[in-house]
């Protein structure tokens, strides 16, 4: 075996360093920089969860981490910041479901049509045991699920002609998100469904690219795109939960402490979102009206409902139906 011999510092090398050590006073611990990508404004309801989020985690850490927020996609679509998590170049995500089926299949099942009746009942569901497994399934997809929390129920808006039934909707083309439950769901309407990042729908309604989109009333609102749309349809087709993930490396240098601050945090960041939503919910269609949106709001769910209960099939014939059926089942159901 090699031995190496101790490398002896000079004395007077080691007087100067030990008279400098006298009177220094060693700094702080800098403060440990987490980022927080997303991609609505910063005047969203995503952006009322960060802020929480911070909060929060700021206090019960005594400021040795701090949040940075990055909205409006400036880290890129929910997708791209997905895939940066895995690798560890992004710390934190609040993403819509739309593109995380693409990574955990399991959650598809919240994506499909009318399959919650109204807010108490979803957020019922993801409170539960069945939406923490369904957070502990991110940790076998190099993700760590933090907290679910939300968008809202969405709606059908488009620059053409008023939805008051589903044939009314045959024919236009529709931003989706890259989710094939939502885009087996409209393809049932005869709507050409386009999937595109987020950052791009503004832009692509403006310029005549697709005719319409779908998103909750708080994404319609604080997004401005009452500005590029004329009719909004109140269809709620489709409850759209969203989720705080954490990078595993992230997570992986943490003390058990930290993670708790961490898991605290982020349920307080969706408490805070929730809380936005639901207001939006009540007062946002009033201010979309004013802002000049000719809102239809007397459909009969039913027909839509029954319009795009194929699309389930897309679902169970490859995954099965134990989530569906555990859903279906609870106790949520029956409130």
């Amino acid at each position: 075996m090699k031995t190496f011999a101790r490398r002896a510092i000079p004395t007077a090398i080691h007087a100067s360093l030990g008279l400098a050590m006298v009177g220094m006073t060693l700094p702080a611990i800098a403060a440990q920089t987490i980022t927080v990508g997303h991609t609505t404004a910063d005047t969203s309801h995503y952006s009322a969860g960060v802020d929480a989020f911070k909060e929060r985690l700021e206090e019960l850490s005594g400021g040795e981490f701090t949040v940075q927020e990055h909205s409006a996609g400036a880290l890129g679509g929910e997708r791209a910041m997905i895939e940066g998590l895995q690798i560890g170049t992004i710390d934190t995500v609040i993403t819509s479901t739309g593109p995380l089926g693409n990574f955990v299949p399991e959650t598809y099942v919240l994506d499909l049509p009318f399959l919650f009746a109204d807010y108490d009942q979803a957020r019922c569901v993801l409170d539960s045991e069945i939406g923490q497994d369904l957070l502990d399934m991110m940790g076998e997809h190099d993700l760590v699920g933090l907290a679910w929390t939300e968008n809202g129920f969405r709606h059908m808006t488009n620059s053409r002609r008023e939805v008051k039934q589903p044939d009314d909707a045959s024919g236009l083309k529709i931003r989706t998100m890259e989710n094939k439950m939502h885009m087996a769901a409209f393809e049932e309407l005869g709507v050409h469904p386009t999937p595109m990042a987020f950052p791009e729908v503004f832009t692509a309604l403006q310029q005549g690219t697709v005719d319409g989109q779908e998103n909750p009333i708080s994404v319609i609102l604080t997004s401005n795109l009452w500005e590029v749309q004329d009719y909004l349809t109140l269809t709620g087709h489709v409850y759209s939960p969203a989720i705080m993930l954490a990078s595993p490396i992230l997570w992986e240098g943490l003390s058990e402490e930290e993670q708790g601050w961490f898991l605290e945090a982020a349920h307080a960041g969706a408490e805070a979102t929730r809380e936005m939503v639901s207001r939006l919910e009540t007062e946002g269609v009033e201010e979309l009206k004013e802002k000049g949106m000719t809102v239809v709001d007397d459909i009969d769910k039913s027909q839509f409902q029954q319009a795009v209960e194929p699309s389930y099939s897309v679902y169970t014939d490859e995954y099965g139906s134990e989530w569906l059926d555990r859903i279906r089942a609870s106790e949520c159901s029956s409130q």
